[in-house]
């Protein structure tokens, strides 16, 4: 038997020790990570869970009130107190498209963006899943809160309406992460509400506004309706990836310049 020169046993456990030392630096690194963001984590289940719960609560069509405007007022409302309460943990996006447009500005990293997408989704199935329960109506029938097309509106003019809403929302989200505006961050909750508001009763009829992939998920799974429900995911990233690099690229750049 061969004895490796003393050197090469140096080398060898010098590599050992030094590969121990990675790994547990490594397993320190993601313990770390995950204690600094699991309340990000939990803040996005929840706010997107009770966007759907009282949201789509307001879309039950009820004798006494105007469905449509009732259902724009709801969800402006429940974005509002949502970011009041939520927006200093995790931004109380909400919405993948908005997650997707935090992770292009450079104010999320991408692992958590992907965690975020992951738990919006998981939360409006889950609010969507609450109210089927509490409520004794049949949610499929008249497809309470589902967001479809229009009868008559092809697959690209809501792909259409559903970019062009969302562009506004995702210009508005920039507005806000816009360095020359974070001295202005009082009325952040009130911009939101309101322009979810707006753009709710500007697009809710043709295509029911969804602008936000997890929120039109949530009863699409419940009820089983998927008519057209590729454009709501489509539009809003498309929206998304368009309009955050418009503003950085252009905007961002003039105010520099």
């Amino acid at each position: 038997m061969t004895v490796p020169p003393i050197q090469t046993l140096s080398e060898v456990v010098e590599s050992k020790i030094t590969q121990d030392n990675n790994n547990m630096f490594a397993k320190s690194s993601l313990a770390s990570w995950c204690s600094s963001v699991w309340r990000k984590i939990l803040a996005e289940f929840i706010s997107t869970m009770l966007l759907l719960l009282l949201g789509c609560m307001t879309c039950i069509p009820m004798e006494g009130y105007i469905s449509a405007v009732y259902a724009a007022l709801g969800f402006g409302m429940v974005v509002m107190f949502n970011i009041e309460i939520f927006g200093h943990i995790s931004g109380a996006f909400m919405n993948p498209a908005v997650t997707l447009s935090s992770m292009i500005w450079g104010s999320t990293s991408i692992p958590l963006g992907i965690i975020y997408i992951i738990v919006q989704c998981a939360g409006a199935i889950a609010g969507f899943g609450i109210l089927d329960a509490i409520t004794p109506m049949d949610l499929t029938e008249g497809a309470v809160c589902v967001t479809k097309p229009y009868a008559g509106l092809s697959s690209v003019q809501t792909l259409c309406i559903e970019i062009a809403v969302t562009v506004i929302l995702i210009f508005l989200n920039c507005s806000v992460w816009d360095p020359v505006n974070k001295e202005k961050k009082e009325s952040v909750s009130i911009k939101f509400g309101l322009t979810i508001l707006g753009l709710s009763l500007v697009a809710g009829p043709f295509t029911g506004a969804g602008m936000n992939p997890a929120r039109s998920l949530g009863p699409a799974v419940w009820t089983n309706l998927w008519t057209d429900h590729w454009t709501y995911w489509v539009g809003p990233i498309v929206a998304s990836v368009f309009a955050t690099l418009l503003y950085k690229i252009i905007f961002l750049q003039k105010r520099d310049d």
